[in-house]
């Protein structure tokens, strides 16, 4: 489902842009549609409120908790149902953030990415992707939205735009505390700066090597890195928000000496900063996570070249669950999942 879609069952019943956000608005801060001052009946139309009770079963069946897994660093993995039975990840960041997934699947195709395995199975719908805020915000506070998760947010760029706008305006989310994660795409970067709500940018570099980076990322736009860090300098320029750069640390492939030389010289005097996030093991995928250690020598050489560097861990270490794993074990077992928690229902009107 689409959030187009939710607006035309509301005006189909007579409301106006102002009840359109209001509802809009009770959905996706948890909260009743009456005011301190005003009751929702005193407000919507009769047909709206007649609508919201078949209106608020559909919302909620547009993600449910299938399971939870909560981590050591106060993360929480979270697999999620969609309507249709298929699944995505959310993740419950520390700090009040959450990761959400725009694709079931993805074409991309990252060697280093379980998610990239099976390839792209469908979109997901703006308010799904909305929905996966609604549910996460029933379990914590959530301040910060990443689109980091499972999928390429540039590849279902309609769904994705429409979510960020939603999120920036009704659901009360600043902008520059949406994050939108990409390999890098030039589509993306002609429609972002276009939109109303203008997110903080997110690119995937993990490498300086144009050659390594085709390997790593097969089904990636071909940009080369030095242009990729132009493009995102530009969007870094016209936003007043740094680019995040991200950088999976990958033992013996792309921590070498060589390329952090190579990020000093992308990155130098640039509005930008470098993540480094050493590798999430991924059973069967060849790759290994470098030691704490080196990830810290390379994080410090950057510092020391007055490049912003954070050195992270990527959510879930402790539970198995980078980006992908808990679909990967939901899909390959018939073994039962934790049960659902009862969530808070949507206050409704009448």
């Amino acid at each position: 489902m689409r959030l187009e879609e939710i607006r035309q069952q509301l005006r189909a019943a007579g409301a106006k842009t102002c009840h359109e956000e209001r509802v809009l608005r009770a959905w996706t801060q948890n909260v009743g549609l009456d005011t301190r001052h005003r009751k929702a009946e005193d407000f919507l139309p009769l047909a709206v409120r007649q609508l919201l009770p078949a209106l608020t079963g559909q919302l909620d069946g547009l993600a449910r908790l299938r399971s939870e897994h909560p981590g050591e660093d106060g993360s929480a993995r979270l697999l999620v149902e969609l309507a249709d039975g298929q699944t995505v990840e959310s993740v419950l960041l520390p700090r009040d953030g959450l990761c959400v997934s725009t694709q079931v699947g993805c074409a991309v195709g990252c060697l280093f990415c379980m998610t990239g395995q099976e390839g792209l199975l469908r979109q997901v719908g703006s308010a799904e992707i909305v929905a996966q805020v609604v549910l996460a915000r029933r379990l914590r506070k959530v301040t910060r939205v990443v689109f980091m998760g499972m999928g390429e947010p540039s590849h279902n760029l309609d769904n994705v735009m429409e979510a960020i706008e939603t999120l920036g305006t009704v659901a009360g989310i600043g902008h520059k505390n949406l994050v939108f994660s990409t390999v890098g795409d030039r589509r993306a970067f002609e429609r972002l700066p276009q939109g109303p709500v203008k997110p903080a940018l997110a690119l995937s570099l993990h490498t300086t090597k144009a050659e390594l980076r085709t390997k790593l990322l097969p089904k990636a736009p071909r940009i080369d890195p030095d242009e990729l860090v132009d493009l995102g300098e530009d969007y870094a320029r016209r936003t007043g928000y740094p680019i995040q750069y991200q950088w999976t640390l990958l033992a013996g492939i792309n921590d070498s000496d060589e390329e952090v030389e190579g990020i000093i010289r992308l990155l130098k005097g640039k509005y930008a900063m470098m993540n480094f996030i050493p590798y999430n093991s991924n059973e069967g995928l060849g790759f290994e996570r470098p030691s704490w250690e080196r990830a810290s020598q390379l994080a410090g050489r950057l510092h020391q070249s007055g490049i912003l560097a954070r050195l992270r861990n990527s959510a879930g270490q402790d539970v198995d669950g980078g980006c992908g794993q808990l679909r990967a074990r939901a899909t390959a077992t018939d073994g039962t999942t934790p049960p659902e928690k009862p969530l808070k229902r949507i206050a409704r009107a009448g």
